[in-house]
């Protein structure tokens, strides 16, 4: 358990610079058909920060919401006896 927590920032920082290194290839290819400007890895990195940084919060409150076992709080109303 410890070796993963250990191993997750590293992780991910290499899956951010992958990210972004696919962010450039994919959108370099297609940046004459879409009518956009060529950019550079810096901003593709800046690019794929912002949507880490949106998507990731999002993603972890759905798996969160998920995991947590239903629980529901039944009350018994009250019973009145009438004589």
């Amino acid at each position: 358990m410890a070796c993963r927590s250990i191993l997750a920032l590293p992780a991910a920082g290499v899956g951010l610079f992958f990210s972004a290194f696919i962010l450039k290839i994919g959108l370099g290819s297609v940046s004459g058909d879409l009518g956009i400007n060529d950019f550079g890895y810096l901003t593709s990195m800046y690019i794929t920060l912002v949507l880490w940084v949106v998507i990731a919060p999002a993603v972890s409150v759905m798996v969160r919401v998920q995991l947590r076992p239903l629980t529901f709080s039944a009350r018994r109303g009250r019973i009145i006896d009438i004589d």
